[in-house]
C-alpha cells in the first residue's frame, strides 16, 4: 500500500514530509489538500515527496493520488510553539542544518530548555464486552482507547488540567470501509472527560489503530503538545501460539467472540528492559587475517556472552571504500571482502543466537561513499541517471556533513533512493534483531515511520535504535525504540573531568521527562565508542570505575564498547586482550550481574533523590567534613525501587575512598562486591564506604 503512514501530529509553522510508501519509482504520485481550516493557505508541492507546512491550527486532510488508488492522511495543527523546547518539533531539521564545523562535544550537551517543556501521554487498548457476552458475538463488544496524560515535570499544571486529542488512523477507516463495516470515525464515542474512545467491534477492521496527544496549556505559555503515542485492537489470525508470544501484546478472549490482540505501538520490544549492549568495531576487534575477521569474532562470542552482556552491536559489515570504520559503503547488498563472506557473517549472527545474545546490525540511510557506482557515473555527469540521487552543493560538490569528504548524502526525495533503501532494509532484516540507525537525526522522518512499521509488521520484537545526538522526543513517535543518551555520556564526561558536580548526573537523566520524551522511551546509555577517547584517557581510572557503574545503575539500556571492560586505551586500535586488567572485567562481570538480578536497576525502575552526606577517608575528623581528595562533589546517592526490589546507589568519582551517610534505613552488604560495606564515623553515625560503587538494600519500610 501507497498510504503515507500514520496520522501527523504538527505544530503551525511546523514542516513534515510526505512520501508513498513502498514506492514504484515508475509509478505516478500527486498530492492535494482535500480539507483545511477555513483561513488556512496552506499548499503541498508537485513531487511525489513533499513537504507541508499547516498554517492555521486546525484539522488538515491531505489526499494522495497513487497507483493502488487514493488515499487521505489526517495531520491536526496545534497553535504550539516549540521555539528551545524541542528540535524543531521532534523532526531533525534543525540538527541536518547546523554548521559543519559544530565540534561533536558541543553538540552532545543539549542545552537546558527555555519555559515548560512538553507533556505526555500513555495510549492503551482495551476490548469490552457489555453484560453476558457468550453467544452474543462482536455486535455487543467495543474497543476501547484510554489516554493517560502527564504534565512536564517543571509545569504547574495537574493531569485533570490536560487535555487529549484522539486520531483514529486514517489506513483502518480505509479498510474498514472497504470490507464493508461502519466507519470507525463515524461510530466512535468519546468519554465526557476525552480521556477515552470508543469503537464498536463491528467497526473493527483487521486492526485498528488510535493515536493520541497531550495538550497543556501552562499559564502565560504557548500550548504545549507532547509526542504521540498509540495502540491497537488487532483480530487474531492464524497460529494463536505465536501470537500469544508477540511482545507488548495481550490477547483478550471471550467466549463465542472473535479473539483479539491488544498492542501498544511505540513500546519497546520487551527484551530491551534486560537488555545490555556490547559494540564490537568490527575491524580491530580481533586479530584476524583478511577476510576472516567474522569467524574471529565468532570465536570470541562466548567470551563476550560470558561478561554478561546480551546484545551484539557490530559497526557496519557491508562493502566500504577501504576507511577502516566501514561506514563508506559501496555495496549494500554484500558483507565487506576484508570481513569475510556473507556466509561467514550469517554464521557469526547464529553462534551469538547459540550463546543467547541479540545482534544489532549498523544500517546506513544517509549516505553513500563516494566510491559507490552511483556516485561515481553522476558526479560533474548533469547527464547522469543517477545524478537525482544524491544532494549536489552549488560548487558542484555532493551534500555533506562536516568534513566527511568521502560520503555522498543521498537525495531521499528521489524515490528510487526510498525504493533501493528499503531493498536494504528487506535484505538485512530477517537475519538480525535490530537495527542501529547511523544518523538518524539526518534521515527524514518519513522514512524512518515507514521502516518502522515494515519491520514491526514481520516481529514486533525488532530494535530500533536510532544515533541522533543531541536525542530528539519527537523520534519516539513511531519510530525508534531506545535512543542514544548523549547527554548523559557528556555529563558523566563533565563530572570524570571535575567540572560539575556528580549529583548533576540525575539532572541529565531527569531532562529525559523534561523535554518531552515519554515514559516507555529507553535510552542508551554510554561512556565511550567508537567515535569518542576513551573515558580513562580523558578522566583517570577512578572516574571511569564510577562512571561505567553509573550507566548499569540508571533507567536505562547500557552498553560496553568492546575494551571497555579491559582497561583499552586506543579507541579504534587492536584491542589489547594479552594485556587486559582483569579487575577490570571482573567488576564490569558483577555489575551486569547484580542488574540483571535486580529489576530495580533496569530501564522501568523507579529513580529518586535521597539527602546523602559525603565524609573524607578520615572517619576520625570531627565535624565530619570532606577532605584531601574526596569532596562531595565527587560522590552522588540515589534511590532505585520496582515493587520489592528497593536500592540504594553511591557513586563516587573520586581517586579515593568515600564515606556517605545515605537518609534511609538500609542493609551492611554492599551487593556488588559481596561485603560489608558499614563504618561508623567519629560522632558514631553509620556510613556507606564506597570505592566507586556500592549497592545496598534499603531496609523494609
Amino acid at each position: 500500500m501507497h498510504h503515507p503512514g500514520p496520522p501527523r501530529f504538527l505544530a503551525t509553522g511546523e514542516r513534515t514530509e510526505l512520501a508513498p510508501r513502498d514506492p514504484n519509482p515508475d509509478g505516478a504520485y500527486a498530492w492535494r489538500i482535500a480539507d483545511a481550516p477555513p483561513d488556512s493557505e496552506a499548499t503541498v508541492g508537485d513531487g511525489p515527496v513533499t513537504g507541508f507546512t499547516p498554517d492555521v491550527p486546525g484539522r488538515y486532510l491531505l489526499g494522495l493520488d497513487a497507483p493502488d488508488g487514493d488515499h487521505l492522511l489526517t495531520v491536526r495543527a496545534f497553535p504550539a510553539s516549540y521555539e528551545g523546547v524541542d528540535v524543531a518539533g521532534g523532526s531533525g531539521t534543525a540538527i541536518r542544518d547546523r554548521d559543519a564545523d559544530d565540534a561533536p562535544r558541543d553538540y552532545a550537551a543539549q542545552g537546558r530548555h527555555e519555559g515548560v517543556g512538553r507533556p505526555r501521554v500513555r495510549v492503551d487498548a482495551s476490548v469490552a464486552f457489555d453484560g453476558d457476552a457468550a453467544g452474543a458475538g462482536e455486535h455487543a463488544g467495543e474497543a476501547v482507547f484510554t489516554a493517560v496524560p502527564s504534565p512536564n515535570p517543571e509545569s504547574s499544571l495537574d493531569a485533570d488540567d490536560l487535555t487529549v486529542t484522539f486520531v483514529v488512523d486514517d489506513r483502518d477507516v480505509a479498510d474498514a470501509v472497504a470490507a464493508g463495516r461502519t466507519n470507525p470515525r463515524d461510530a466512535l464515542r468519546t468519554s465526557e472527560d476525552g480521556r477515552e474512545l470508543r469503537v464498536p467491534l463491528d467497526a473493527v477492521p483487521d486492526r485498528l489503530r488510535v493515536h493520541a496527544v497531550a495538550v497543556a496549556r501552562d499559564p502565560g505559555e504557548d500550548p504545549r503538545v507532547s509526542v504521540a503515542d498509540a495502540a491497537a485492537v488487532e483480530r487474531a489470525a492464524g497460529d494463536r501460539a505465536a501470537a500469544d508470544e508477540a511482545g507488548g501484546s495481550e490477547a483478550v478472549r471471550v467466549p463465542d467472540a472473535p479473539d483479539f490482540e491488544t498492542v501498544r505501538l511505540n513500546d519497546p520490544p520487551e527484551w530491551t528492559r534486560e537488555a545490555s549492549v556490547y559494540e564490537v568495531f568490527v575491524r580491530t576487534f580481533a586479530d584476524a587475517d583478511e577476510g576472516e575477521a567474522f569467524d574471529a569474532i565468532a570465536e570470541r562470542i562466548p567470551r563476550i556472552a560470558d561478561l554478561g552482556v546480551d546484545t551484539l552491536w557490530l559497526t557496519p559489515v557491508l562493502g566500504h571504500d577501504g576507511k577502516p570504520h566501514g561506514y563508506n559503503i559501496v555495496d549494500f547488498f554484500d558483507t565487506a571482502e576484508d570481513l569475510g563472506e556473507r556466509e561467514d557473517f550469517e554464521a557469526l549472527v547464529e553462534t551469538a543466537h547459540d550463546h543467547g545474545m541479540r545482534v544489532l546490525f549498523d544500517f546506513v540511510a544517509n549516505h553513500t561513499a563516494r566510491e559507490h557506482e552511483w556516485f561515481r557515473d553522476a558526479y560533474q555527469n548533469p547527464e547522469s541517471p543517477y545524478r537525482d540521487r544524491y544532494e549536489w552543493q552549488e560548487s558542484g560538490e555532493p551534500g555533506t556533513y562536516f568534513d566527511w569528504e568521502l560520503i555522498a548524502n543521498l537525495n531521499h526525495a528521489n524515490l528510487d533512493v526510498r525504493r533501493f533503501l528499503l531493498d536494504v532494509v528487506d535484505e538485512w532484516a530477517p537475519l538480525v534483531d535490530g537495527f542501529r540507525c547511523d544518523m538518524a537525526w539526518a534521515v527524514p522522518d518519513s522514512f524512518w515511520r515507514e521502516l518502522r512499521d515494515r519491520v514491526k509488521d514481520v516481529d514486533r520484537e525488532f530494535l530500533l535504535m536510532d544515533e541522533t545526538i543531541p536525542y530528539i522526543p519527537g523520534f519516539h513517535e513511531g519510530m525508534f525504540d531506545v535512543h542514544f543518551d548523549a547527554t548523559l555520556y557528556f555529563q558523566l564526561r563533565q563530572i570524570g573531568r571535575g567540572a560539575a558536580p556528580a549529583e548533576s548526573v540525575l539532572d541529565a537523566v531527569g531532562q529525559r521527562a523534561e523535554i518531552g520524551f515519554p515514559d516507555h522511551a529507553e535510552f542508551l546509555q554510554y561512556i565511550e565508542n567508537h567515535d569518542e577517547t576513551r573515558y580513562r584517557v580523558e578522566c583517570g581510572d577512578a572516574a571511569a570505575a564510577a562512571a561505567g557503574a553509573a550507566i548499569m545503575t540508571l533507567p536505562g539500556v547500557p552498553m560496553v564498547y568492546a575494551g571497555q571492560e579491559i582497561g583499552q586505551r586506543g579507541r579504534r586500535d587492536a584491542i589489547a586482550w594479552d594485556h587486559a586488567r582483569e579487575e577490570v572485567r571482573e567488576r564490569y562481570e558483577r555489575l551486569l550481574a547484580v542488574r540483571r538480578d535486580h529489576p530495580a536497576l533496569g530501564p522501568a525502575g523507579d529513580l529518586s533523590r535521597v539527602d546523602y552526606h559525603v565524609a573524607s577517608g578520615d572517619l576520625s575528623e570531627e565535624p565530619v567534613v570532606a577532605s584531601g581528595d574526596a569532596h562531595p562533589d565527587d560522590v552522588v546517592a540515589f534511590r532505585r525501587r520496582d515493587g520489592d526490589d528497593d536500592l540504594v546507589v553511591v557513586l563516587n568519582f573520586a581517586p579515593v575512598d568515600a564515606s556517605v551517610a545515605v537518609d534511609l534505613d538500609h542493609g551492611e552488604r554492599d551487593l556488588v562486591t559481596g561485603e560489608d560495606c558499614l563504618v561508623e564515623d567519629g560522632e558514631g553515625t553509620e556510613r556507606i564506604r564506597v570505592d566507586e560503587v556500592a549497592v545496598v538494600p534499603v531496609a523494609g519500610e
